[in-house]
């Protein structure tokens, strides 16, 4: 399983006359068409996570959604770093923190050893997460902003010179396929000659599931769509396995817990039919938490497709509805990057990619499932057929962050 997410936010300076303001808005509506605990700091995410989440599914429903709300959090952190009054509030705020019970400096903290927590190395999981700025060699910024910048964020900034958009465009694209391994090509797919800083966080996860899909199992089967349309899909299947499993009869969805090898898990959620709005209405931390405190170990019959998907989004016309507007504006307060306060984010960029497949993994490692509770007779098998819409959270087991949110509504459309 391989999912991947980069975010870019691209930063102008704001002109200063009132033609340029125009355009800048007209460019802009073109666009549109420590110490804060891991635990704490992984629940305001999952808050935030779940806003973002019901925006998007408002803005195109039916369709396929990834994003990692770590990522695009972590970058919008970062860039706060830069900001001021309302601006600076209107971010943390956006991001779900109560800035009365959490101080800006423990927010940062506590990303800082989350970042550092999740990036130490380990033998079966690959998680490569990151931030970097690309700055207009002509433009100066901070010496504590960059000095934040890095030693909280590990963002290292490098000059380039955005007046030859295509050579910066390159540098910038190609920095995000090598940090992805290859799996997002074109982060950045035009430039402006006004652009003084690109800010990129990116994220790459990989993991091997313990218990591994066969591939000689793995059949063509429908996939409903909705009530009239189904398409044919790759199933994977395995016939008796033993894992985390809940029934959620209040909110009418059956939720499954796979487990990678490594600190890591995948929460799949599928709805009954007809009830994925009520159960995303109902997406908030305290849901999850109910959902990780009520599955216990079942014998199960999985039927769960093998997909790639990807996503594309802008999301300056995604994050006021969440409260982040002013740093669009000409109002926007960001000098604390370059001390004035003429620079506004022209737009906010995030492509991922999630794969799901079988995932074969070395015959040792299939001793790692542990059996909890009696196994149910045969007789008994419950069978799970992710056969229609579902949701998928993968998160990072120690800290309980969430990783990437994911809803799979057409498995071929990538």
């Amino acid at each position: 399983m391989v999912p991947l997410v980069a975010l870019g936010l691209l930063m102008a300076g704001i002109c200063p006359d009132l033609s340029c303001q125009q355009d800048a808005e007209l460019q802009e509506g073109q666009i549109n068409g420590t110490q804060v605990e891991s635990l704490a700091l992984a629940s305001t995410n999952t808050d935030f996570a779940f806003s973002l989440y019901k925006e998007l599914a408002l803005k195109d429903p039916g369709k396929n959604i990834v994003f990692s709300p770590l990522s695009i959090s972590a970058a919008l952190a970062v860039l706060s770093l830069g900001a001021s009054n309302n601006t600076l509030q209107e971010i943390l705020e956006g991001l779900e923190f109560n800035l009365t019970e959490t101080p800006e400096a423990d927010i940062h903290r506590g990303f800082g050893q989350l970042l550092l927590m999740l990036s130490q190395p380990g033998d079966q999981l690959q998680i490569s997460i990151g931030n970097a700025m690309f700055v207009e060699k002509h433009q100066q910024i901070l010496a504590e902003f960059k000095e934040k910048a890095r030693a909280l964020y590990q963002a290292e900034a490098s000059s380039v010179d955005f007046q030859q958009a295509h050579e910066a465009k390159k540098l910038i694209n190609d920095y995000v396929r090598n940090q992805t391994q290859e799996k997002i090509k074109e982060l950045i797919s035009d430039l402006d000659k006004d652009t003084v800083m690109v800010l990129v966080n990116y994220f790459y996860f990989k993991g091997k599931w313990k218990t591994p899909f066969e591939p000689r199992d793995t059949l063509e089967s429908m996939f409903h769509l909705n009530n009239t349309r189904s398409v044919e899909v790759p199933m994977m299947n395995i016939k008796e396995l033993i894992t985390p499993y809940f029934r959620d009869e209040d909110m009418f969805c059956t939720v499954v817990e796979l487990m990678y090898i490594g600190n890591a898990s995948a929460l799949f959620i599928l709805p009954d039919e007809g009830r994925m709005q009520q159960v995303e209405s109902n997406l908030k931390p305290e849901t999850l938490r109910k959902w990780r405190d009520s599955l216990s170990s079942r014998m199960i019959e999985l039927s769960l497709p093998k997909f790639s998907i990807s996503t594309d989004y802008n999301l300056e016309g995604i994050l006021p509805q969440l409260g982040i507007r002013e740093f669009f504006s000409t109002q926007a307060d960001l000098s604390g990057i370059t001390g004035t306060k003429d620079l506004i984010v022209s737009r906010v960029v995030r492509k991922a990619v999630l794969d799901v497949v079988e995932t074969g993994t070395e015959a040792a490692a299939a001793t790692g499932v542990v059996v909890k509770t009696k196994m149910v007779p045969i007789m008994n098998m419950l069978k799970v057929n992710f056969n229609r819409p579902f949701l998928m959270i993968i998160s990072d087991r120690n800290t309980q962050s969430s990783l990437f949110l994911a809803k799979v509504t057409n498995p071929k459309e990538n």
